[in-house]
């Protein structure tokens, strides 16, 4: 029985593929829409009848409406995720990360379309909140224009939940990692350039003394979470973050990846990088009371995994 078209824009990246994997496991057909900028069409099982990808420009509102039509749900991830392509081009990612955004919303409008579900992300935050957990109420002070366009919107799709019955879930993804992240860019998340180099017993480059701290979740548990929210009869409106409430410094990371790769990689301590966030820690109450997250991977088998597809591929 097929359960309907999901519409995942920036499906072809990290973690749309993942979404698409699960989705069609639960009988869904997948479209996904993607210029392949950081997505890559090998991420996906193209061979799948139930899969069908779409290249296109979020910024491109006509081809976005086009590529959305007769599908049932909505869930937003494209985005140039890069903190530091915002900062030097501010205007190219604006029309990615926020008016495409904005197109996302109008053809849903204009195809009937109710339900979306939005990557935001802790960059919200800014520095607030570093010396303790973050809950969602933390004061916002976005840093770049890439947590303002985020946060903007954030603000927009919650106007058209009040003003046209949206059913949003707005989630804030804290330190997302696994299998399919791009270690070869040097604005992938800081597990994957580290699993990798240690995986070759390669130096690795630590931007201050290590004792920085983040919230590491497994990408299978974001996406489990994603399909919760998918097949919810109705969801909060309100932001949530998507963290695990659990810290590890990155000389912890380090000392994990040595032990399970049995390599031991020197380590290279560089000047802090202006504007990094020292300490990130979610607050996820609210995560933990709307969606079940009782089985989730814990550090250290989420690294192994990473490893394991690492080493066949």
């Amino acid at each position: 029985m097929n359960k309907g078209v999901i519409f995942i824009t920036g499906g072809a990246g990290f973690i749309g593929s993942h979404l698409t994997d699960i989705l069609l496991k639960r009988g869904y057909s997948v479209r996904v829409f993607d210029n392949l900028s950081t997505g890559k069409r090998s991420n996906l099982p193209l061979e799948n009848p139930r899969v069908h990808l779409i290249e296109g420009n979020i910024a491109d509102a006509v081809a976005v409406a086009q590529a959305m039509n007769g599908c049932k749900a909505v869930v937003h991830l494209a985005a140039v995720a890069s903190v530091q392509a915002s900062v030097d081009d501010p205007i190219s990612t604006h029309q990615s990360n926020f008016v495409g955004t904005l197109n996302v919303c109008e053809a849903m409008l204009q195809l009937k379309i109710s339900r979306i579900l939005f990557a935001s992300s802790a960059a919200v935050y800014g520095g607030n909140g570093e010396e303790k957990a973050i809950g969602e109420d933390t004061p916002k002070s976005p840093l770049t224009p890439y947590a303002s366009d985020k946060l903007a919107s954030e603000h927009y799709i919650d106007f058209y939940r009040r003003q046209h019955a949206f059913e949003s879930a707005i989630f804030r993804f804290f330190n997302i990692f696994g299998p399919r992240q791009d270690p070869a860019s040097p604005y992938s998340g800081v597990i994957s350039i580290f699993a990798d180099r240690a995986r070759n017993n390669l130096p690795i480059t630590v931007f201050g003394d290590g004792e920085q701290t983040r919230d590491f979740v497994y990408v299978d548990d974001l996406v489990q979470i994603l399909v919760q929210a998918l097949e919810a009869p109705t969801v909060d409106s309100y932001p949530i973050n998507v963290g695990m409430n659990h810290s590890t410094t990155l000389n912890q990371l380090i000392a994990a990846l040595r032990e399970i790769t049995k390599c031991s990689p020197a380590v290279i301590y560089a000047p802090a990088r202006a504007g990094d966030i020292r300490h990130s820690l979610a607050d996820n109450k609210k995560l933990a009371t709307h969606y079940d997250i009782k089985n989730k991977t814990s550090l250290k088998s989420g690294l192994e995994k990473l490893l394991a597809h690492s080493s066949v591929h």
